[in-house]
């Protein structure tokens, strides 16, 4: 690996600047329109955009095909006059009344048709919009009532998906985001280690990898960083989404460290051990706003999270090696703990 420091771009959704409801209450704040909110990325730091099919062409469904490329080519012209570049493009296949039991893995096969054909136009905005990540968040790929599915079927019937996605474009990478529930019960893919099994299975195993959030793995009670380090040894990370988690109740999208700011530590040090960033891959955010924030500071969770970020990548730069080399060597654990802590606390 190369001396050289990795120089980290970051991205986010315009889903993370919103009206602060949540599982329990509606909106309170006025919305940005999607120009605004564009207008918000340089100004934060940010040169990646994570978008929704219907980010981009709201209302898709209703659309003919060539009234998505039209949308889409206007929302590339706006993109390139800000010097914002698309990371990652995903199909919204949990919202529609068609995905009631799944999209993928419905019991209708129907319905299960319809999200491949939405995935396919997806896929027709990322190359618009000379985007080759295709992430698929498998939100209602699993089940409230067990005996009302054959997991071992639903499993087939993603990887047959994946195969039919990967074969409409040679180019597409497709990055799985796993996680264990919410919206269903338990899902089917609940960790990177399930979405990296199904990618070896896949006819294009180089094409089909993953994309990890920091609260799915929380919810799964495992370690983010642990998770992140199994995705990079088999060179199947391919993004992240980062943000923070205070135990496992619904997906809180806490700002970036916000909650435990060593397990924070731990995922931008396997981040930077490892070469993530280096082959072009970004640092995305997927991080809520306070539902008691004002509107008009809206995004300082955003701001506040980059440079978390940065803050602590600083911390793993200027870690002494050798002398956490020492306490290991001499099994001392605990002085290895305080040490990291002591650092962290910039008490050294």
């Amino acid at each position: 690996m190369s001396n050289s420091l990795t120089e980290y771009r970051f991205s986010f959704g315009p889903w993370n600047i919103h009206e602060g409801a949540d599982p329990f209450g509606p909106p309170v704040r006025e919305s940005f329109s999607f120009d605004e909110k564009v207008d918000f990325y340089r100004n934060l730091g940010f040169v990646g955009i994570q978008f929704h099919d219907d980010d981009v062409v709201p209302d898709i469904d209703n659309k003919t095909h060539s009234e998505i490329i039209s949308q889409t080519r206007s929302v590339k012209s706006q993109l390139d006059n800000h010097g914002l570049v698309t990371e990652v493009v995903a199909p919204r296949l949990w919202e529609s009344p068609l995905t009631i039991d799944g999209a993928f893995t419905s019991n209708s096969a129907d319905e299960r048709q319809y999200a491949i054909e939405r995935s396919k136009r997806c896929i027709d905005i990322a190359n618009e919009l000379e985007c080759r990540n295709f992430v698929l968040w498998l939100a209602r790929e699993g089940t409230y009532i067990r005996e009302s599915k054959s997991s071992a079927e639903a499993v087939g019937q993603i990887l047959d998906a994946i195969n039919v996605l990967l074969d409409y474009n040679p180019e597409i990478r497709i990055l799985i985001e796993p996680k264990p529930n919410e919206p269903m019960d338990i899902a089917y893919i609940p960790t990177i280690g399930h979405a990296i099994g199904l990618a070896y299975r896949s006819t294009d195993p180089d094409r089909v990898g993953g994309l990890i959030e920091s609260a799915h793995a929380i919810l799964a009670g495992l370690e983010p960083s642990d998770e992140m380090g199994y995705a990079l040894h088999h060179k199947k990370l391919w993004s992240v989404h980062l943000n923070d988690q205070n135990g496992l109740k619904f997906d809180q999208d806490k700002a970036f460290g916000s909650a435990n700011i060593r397990r924070a530590f731990n995922q931008v040090r396997v981040l930077e051990e490892n070469g993530y960033g280096r082959n072009g891959e970004f640092v995305g955010l997927d991080v809520k706003v306070m539902r008691t924030q004002p509107r008009e500071i809206s995004t300082k969770h955003l701001l506040s999270s980059r440079k978390t970020f940065l803050n602590l990548l600083e911390k793993v730069r200027t870690l002494d090696k050798k002398i956490e080399q020492e306490y290991i060597a001499a099994r001392d654990y605990e002085g290895l703990d305080f040490y990291i802590l002591e650092h962290l606390l910039g008490t050294l």
